[in-house]
């Protein structure tokens, strides 16, 4: 048995009996390929690999469409069970996570969910009657970064742009873990979703990064220029003004970063006023595009800094 396909069952164990079940009934081809679990209340349950959804009918088949035959449904019920088991019967200790949108499972594995949001002003405070589960399924693939690193320098900075489950999370982490044995790295895992980090100890390979965990990144960016001297910091989707102004502080301290941000394209790049404010602090002289979740982790262009108008 593989380590994704570990991972794959281990985070059944979260599910439902019933789901859990369902579940065992993917190949291993299509355990390979899974992206992410969607659990619906009263809906059928879904499972997006890179090319296509998968479903259940109520007898056990695999299907990529929904058909005639009577589907596997998640109840309403059952998505209080999963969300309790999530949270590990431990709500109130999760609630800041909860309020965002989404929670950190063990092993890096993270459950975004929707609902009734309850807000005092313009803040959210609780999110009450959970109707999606989303899982999205955590990737540590080892070597998968050798090729770019091959190619780009990391020290003059990386940017890696592409749209959601593109696989910019598991390029980053192993950029991270490989860069750390040259160069003193910091790892700003802000939704603990790189290093997925248990008290204390990285369920991820990491290498010899210094993890700063749940920090707020622009925080945990001065934290690391101000106290572990990095030379070079790793970090997951920037994009806020306070991001964006802690990397250039960083940056005229002498640090290097390898960053991800939401974007499809150098259009897409330069018609964002933040994503050109990002640009404009030359943290990065390489800007890589990766393909859609179809060809996940797949390089599509890489570009010069000085090739892009902003």
């Amino acid at each position: 048995m593989d380590e994704l396909e570990n991972k794959f069952i281990n985070l059944r164990c979260i599910l439902s009996d019933r789901t859990n079940e369902m579940l065992r009934k993917l190949s291993k081809e299509q355990i390979k390929n899974a992206q992410e679990i969607i659990l619906r209340t009263n809906r059928p349950v879904s499972v997006y690999c890179a090319n296509e959804q998968l479903f259940f009918t109520e007898n056990g088949c695999v299907v990529n469409k929904i058909t005639d035959q009577e589907m596997f449904i998640c109840t309403k019920n059952e998505i209080f069970e999963i969300f309790h088991n999530i949270c590990n019967y431990s709500v109130y200790s999760r609630q800041d996570e909860i309020n965002s949108g989404y929670i950190t499972i063990k092993g890096g594995h993270r459950a975004g969910i929707c609902g009734t949001a309850v807000t005092n002003g313009k803040s959210i405070v609780n999110i009450k009657d959970i109707s999606t589960i989303n899982i999205r399924i955590s990737r540590e693939i080892k070597g998968c970064s050798k090729t770019l690193l091959s190619t780009v320098n990391p020290e003059r900075g990386i940017l890696i742009c592409g749209p959601p489950s593109s696989g910019k999370t598991t390029l980053i982490r192993d950029m991270a873990r490989s860069i750390s044995y040259q160069y003193k790295t910091s790892l700003i895992d802000e939704r603990n979703e790189i290093s997925a980090t248990v008290n204390g100890i990285a369920q991820n390979d990491i290498g010899l990064c210094d993890v700063y965990e749940n920090y707020k990144k622009s925080v945990a960016i001065e934290h690391a220029v101000r106290t572990m001297s990095p030379r070079v910091i790793v970090c997951d989707e920037l994009g806020s003004n306070d991001d964006i102004e802690s990397v250039k502080n960083a940056v005229n301290c002498g640090v290097s970063f390898i960053a991800t941000v939401h974007c499809n394209s150098e259009k897409d790049l330069v018609m964002r006023e933040n994503l050109r404010n990002l640009l404009k602090t030359y943290a990065f002289s390489k800007i890589v595009f990766l393909e859609p979740r179809e060809k996940v982790g797949e390089i599509k262009k890489i570009m010069n800094i000085s090739e892009v108008e902003f």
